[in-house]
């Protein structure tokens, strides 16, 4: 009995493509759509070493920016499905920009292979402390009764915090008039400085502001209190049943990329993403580790298509 069932293992093993078998002989490469020094190229940044040295390869993130992502998606989409070059997926890029713009290179079901997801970054809405509002309730009915509605800056027009902003004006009603900038920074700069009374970002971006009352939480927007500003509340707990949207970030790999490469991926990026010194880091960007299966990380992205189809719609989004 014991022998014919290695000899079923064996005839299984020698089906395997070589490449498969020999992977990884040569470094990986994970390509990150974006300029270096942000969250996302950061949560590649933090675990390359680490999973090279797993690996048995060195890993290297390379930075590929352009077209809100698109540019260095469209580069995994058409490599080689051989396990030599990832993305770093981001789901502004990977669930948002299809429904936002009119021609996409790539087609994130179609030409991906979900690997893991890293993790989920939490988002919080911010005000100025001038702002006459100190919870989502109270803001929701000072918005309704401001003639013009009150301003919210995000890090630009078709990104996660900018749906998110829309999917709160599209639930509660409230009157919100997005202010789109070139980048999370420069949306913070000025809510700090008074020149717009809210904005919508990354905790990481804005929670030394909170803790030094430069500026005050309203609500995150995780399925939990962040463990970094404990005293701001959900939207949850706001009055917005079910309201959860973080913005993630996962590997995949090219679609048809063999199951043994993915598989081993999964296996590996887990086990570094339990690492508690990559916790603590990765608490510091404001991201909760994940590293779920292939097969947890696909379902989501496709039900993140399919929220944010009819949110776009119903905003009318569109990016040229």
């Amino acid at each position: 009995m014991i022998r014919a069932v290695l000899a079923v293992l064996l005839a299984l093993c020698a089906t395997l493509p070589a490449a498969a078998q020999e992977w990884p002989a040569k470094p990986v490469r994970i390509v990150v759509p974006f300029s270096p020094g942000g969250v996302a190229d950061n949560s590649a940044r933090v675990i390359a070493d680490r999973l090279g040295a797993r690996l048995g390869q060195q890993v290297i993130v390379e930075n590929r920016a352009g077209a809100s992502g698109n540019i260095g998606t469209e580069a995994v989409a058409k490599a080689a499905p051989d396990g030599y070059l990832l993305l770093l997926g981001f789901d502004g890029t990977m669930v948002i920009n299809p429904h936002v713009f009119a021609k996409l290179p790539f087609d994130t079901l179609r030409d991906f292979q979900p690997v893991t997801k890293l993790g989920d970054a939490t988002l919080i809405l911010v005000a100025h402390p001038s702002l006459p509002a100190n919870s989502l309730p109270e803001l929701i009915a000072y918005s309704k009764a401001q003639p013009g509605g009150v301003a919210y800056g995000t890090s630009g027009t078709g990104g996660t915090p900018h749906l998110a902003g829309e999917l709160l004006v599209q639930r509660s009603g409230a009157k919100l008039v997005h202010v789109p900038y070139k980048g999370g920074g420069q949306a913070i700069g000025d809510v700090v400085g008074g020149q717009i009374p809210l904005v919508y970002t990354a905790i990481a971006t804005a929670q030394q502001y909170v803790k030094s009352g430069r500026l005050k939480g309203i609500a995150v927007s995780s399925g939990k209190r962040a463990s970094s500003l404990p005293d701001v509340p959900t939207f949850v707990e706001g009055g917005q049943p079910g309201f959860v949207v973080d913005s993630w970030v996962g590997i995949l790999a090219p679609a048809k990329t063999p199951r043994p490469i993915v598989d081993r991926l999964q296996k590996e990026i887990a086990a570094v993403l339990a690492d508690p010194e990559v916790k603590a880091r990765y608490e510091v960007l404001g991201i909760e580790p994940i590293g779920n299966t292939p097969g947890e990380f696909a379902a989501q992205i496709k039900a993140d298509l399919g929220r944010w189809e009819q949110v776009v719609k119903q905003a009318g989004i569109k990016v040229d």
